[in-house]
């Protein structure tokens, strides 16, 4: 209980054993000393630096993981395409784990697991789409788990998008080159497992009412 108090502070009401001292504030100097209080210059935090720069670290250093699980999830994906290209494509599958797992060399011309192949174009919009929203939506990034799930959705995004560009048939055309054929499911990517993973946790996220911006509110 002694501990709860001492971090949320007390009301400000004389101490019963103190002779009515002044409560400290919460950074621990008395209330009305200059620099402190309401009194305190406009635009200064409680650590003396100014409020417009206070956040700033921060949230750039948020933005810095977003794109740095988005670069390592992106050139992880290009990585194993160009290997499956060059070594599995026109090749008999490999087995992993026997018939549960192989690596399957295939053109996906749909969405994320085969689905949708004659809306190839408007996937591509889509994700397209979906990396402008992640970049706008970096501005305001506060939160280092909504980090990790954006940099996993853009990095993914970004890796299929690759294909849908550059690969044939043509031009935001392109087929996506799947390789992860598990037994019974649909044959998937790197990128379509790092946006499944990114977009789990959001919901995780949202579940536990944790914004982008690092507030946290209750339903």
């Amino acid at each position: 209980m002694a501990e709860a108090e001492r971090i949320i502070g007390t009301p400000d009401t004389p101490d019963a054993t103190g002779g009515g001292k002044e409560r400290p504030d919460s950074e621990g100097t008395p209330a009305g000393e200059p620099g402190t209080g309401p009194e305190a210059a406009p635009g200064v935090s409680g650590t003396g630096e100014p409020e417009a720069t206070a956040g700033r670290p921060r949230g750039r250093r948020r933005i810095a993981v977003l794109f740095a699980v988005a670069a390592f999830a992106y050139a992880l994906d290009l990585i194993s395409k160009m290997i499956v290209v060059a070594k599995l494509e026109h090749h008999p599958p490999i087995e992993i784990v026997g018939d549960w797992l192989k690596f399957e060399a295939i053109r996906n011309a749909g969405a994320a697991f085969g689905f949708g192949e004659a809306f190839t174009v408007i996937f591509t919009m889509i994700a397209a789409a979906v990396i402008v929203v992640i970049a706008r939506l970096a501005r305001k990034l506060y939160s280092l788990p909504w980090a990790i799930a954006l940099g996993l959705l853009l990095g993914g995004a970004l890796g299929n998008l690759t294909d849908r560009i550059f690969r044939a048939p043509g031009v935001f055309e392109g087929a996506v080159v799947d390789f992860i054929a598990p037994k019974h499911f649909a044959v998937f990517n790197l990128a379509d497992s790092a946006i499944v993973c990114g977009g789990i946790l959001i919901v995780l996220l949202s579940f536990r009412g944790l914004d982008p911006d690092g507030t946290v509110h209750k339903d």
